[in-house]
């Protein structure tokens, strides 16, 4: 399989490997496009957990965030980042005991809310 994260997921390619595999993927589309990350194994693991929510489809808060933020004017890959950055935001808040009540409700708030001028300008 070949990754590119500007394009629509071969989601049953894509759910047919394992998380090594996955994360393989996504850190040699990286190195191929010569996209230097300071935190290379972070960067990958957020990129392949949103990218396995954004697997589940239609229907599923990942998926629609995704398609909403492309129709705000991000590329599939800059979406990814902005899901991405919401998800760090969050598991950061749980680490650190900032969270209360449902956990994917709030997760999935924070992502309704999300913007791509809300995102661009860094709010």
């Amino acid at each position: 399989m070949h990754y590119d994260p500007d394009r629509k997921l071969d989601v049953e390619a894509w759910l047919d490997l394992d998380e090594d595999e996955r994360m393989s993927l996504i850190m040699d589309y990286h190195r191929r496009a010569r996209i230097n990350l300071p935190n290379a194994k972070m960067h990958v693991i957020v990129h392949t957990i949103v990218e396995n929510q954004a697997a589940l489809g239609s229907g599923y808060v990942v998926a629609e965030t995704l398609e909403r933020l492309m129709g705000e004017g991000f590329d599939r890959h800059e979406a990814i980042h902005a899901v991405g950055s919401v998800l760090m935001g969050h598991i950061l808040d749980l680490q650190q005991g900032r969270l209360e009540g449902d956990l994917n409700e709030v997760y999935v708030q924070e992502l309704a809310q999300l913007s791509a001028k809300k995102w661009r300008s860094g709010a």
